[in-house]
């Protein structure tokens, strides 16, 4: 699959990607761009599957990519912690595709095409 760029340079692009999977983490489903949302889909994919495996190195891994951010106010539950308590054993039987991209109308300032993407 080829790299799409996004219109933007590799760190900026690497940065648009970490705060998308920890936002979809977080919150289990997110608007974006179609274009984001397909991009979004291998990278949480991936992180999923690091997840399912649960070792140290696969925790490290994952904390590479997503952010320290706080998943449950009420629990101090950070989003690395919800990604290998929660969703990590919840896709443990299933092999690929915990994400679903569902495509919405355009959006009203530009007209771009719009999309949701969730976990399965």
């Amino acid at each position: 699959m080829k790299n799409r760029k996004l219109g933007r340079d590799s760190a900026h692009r690497k940065a648009l990607l970490r705060n998308l999977s920890t936002s979809l983490i977080v919150h289990g489903r997110i608007e974006t761009t179609e274009k984001k949302a397909m991009e979004l889909r291998s990278v949480a994919d991936k992180l999923v599957t690091l997840a399912k495996r649960g070792d140290l190195h696969a925790r490290r891994e994952a904390a590479k990519i997503v952010f320290n951010v706080v998943a449950d106010e009420k629990t101090g539950q950070t989003a690395l912690q919800k990604l290998f308590d929660e969703i990590g054993p919840k896709y443990a039987d299933r092999n690929g595709g915990y994400t679903r991209v569902i495509k919405t109308e355009m959006r009203r300032g530009d007209a771009a095409p719009m999309a949701i993407i969730e976990f399965v």
